[in-house]
């Protein structure tokens, strides 16, 4: 049986979840242009539908289905269908050259790098936590992260579709203990939405101005259900690091507009991931040096 080779193997079983992994990053890749898409036109129907009903006249008929499956995925430029080899993760792009088929235009590189990036996170997770719910659950973890991280530098939106369920699904998990006890779970997602909201409206009471998103605090009560209260001060800590040396590099470094705001999501998603596979040795050797 393909579960008993996975618990006896962890070299087969590293493998087989990178392989998925690459093939779950091909996906990501069409989540992170579609769903901000979607919602875009769902907020467009819903103000024509509110101006219809304002003005007495028939809502206009449902535009042309886009989601996450429909239409096939297409070339930019001339509309080439891509074809299903050409769809192998990283594969289909060396043999290509990076180029459309038909038109030859230029493929961002940035789709291979996503694959790739989430197949070795799978398979770094595969490798530390083995066969088992913990690696289950903290891969839909990573890929969930890698989403949001992408779909937050593209358009500073972390959506609710992605967060909330995250922060459910965490809960649901430590009802069984899988990562802390529920009691903490609880408290972790109260305090690290909380926690943020207060900064935010402490920041923009002082200064008129708006530090980060709502959607930044429902991914940091995210954080909190997963892994219980007591990992947020670590995850904040990082994230807030992280940042500030980045956010001032941009500027000093790349001339970048201190006026232009800078996504605080993948901070945080990054932060997170430091957390899952470093987060007891940092607490240890922080209490340590205490």
């Amino acid at each position: 049986m393909p579960f008993e080779v996975f618990q006896t193997s962890p070299a087969a079983f590293m493998a087989a979840v990178l392989v998925f992994g690459l093939l779950v990053g091909s996906f990501l890749n069409v989540v992170i242009y579609r769903l901000p898409v979607m919602m875009q036109r769902a907020w467009q129907r819903e103000a024509e539908a509110m101006q219809a009903v304002d003005s007495g006249e028939e809502a206009q008929a449902e535009p042309v289905p886009f989601n996450l499956v429909t239409p096939n995925s297409t070339c930019p430029k001339c509309g080439h269908k891509i074809k299903p080899w050409e769809n192998v993760p990283i594969i289909s792009y060396l043999f290509l050259r990076g180029r459309c088929s038909n038109c030859k235009t230029r493929i961002s590189p940035r789709y291979p790098i996503i694959e790739a990036v989430t197949g070795l996170l799978s398979a770094l997770i595969a490798w530390q936590f083995g066969f088992g719910i913990e690696t289950a659950a903290l891969l839909v973890f990573v890929w969930s992260l890698v989403a949001l991280t992408m779909i937050d530098v593209d358009h500073q939106l972390l959506p609710d579709s992605l967060t909330l369920p995250l922060l459910w699904l965490g809960l649901l998990l430590n009802l069984t203990e899988v990562f802390t006890p529920l009691s903490s779970a609880v408290i972790g997602a109260v305090a690290g939405y909380l926690s943020l909201w207060s900064i935010y409206w402490a920041f923009k009471l002082l200064t008129g101005k708006e530090g980060m998103g709502y959607g930044d605090f429902k991914l940091f009560a995210a954080f909190g259900a997963w892994f219980g209260w007591s990992a947020l001060p670590l995850i904040i800590l990082l994230s807030s690091l992280v940042g500030a040396v980045v956010g001032i590099a941009m500027i000093v470094l790349m001339g970048r507009d201190k006026q232009i705001p800078i996504p605080f999501g993948p901070y945080l998603c990054g932060a997170a991931l430091v957390y899952v596979f470093w987060g007891e040795a940092l607490m240890n050797w922080y209490l340590g040096t205490l």
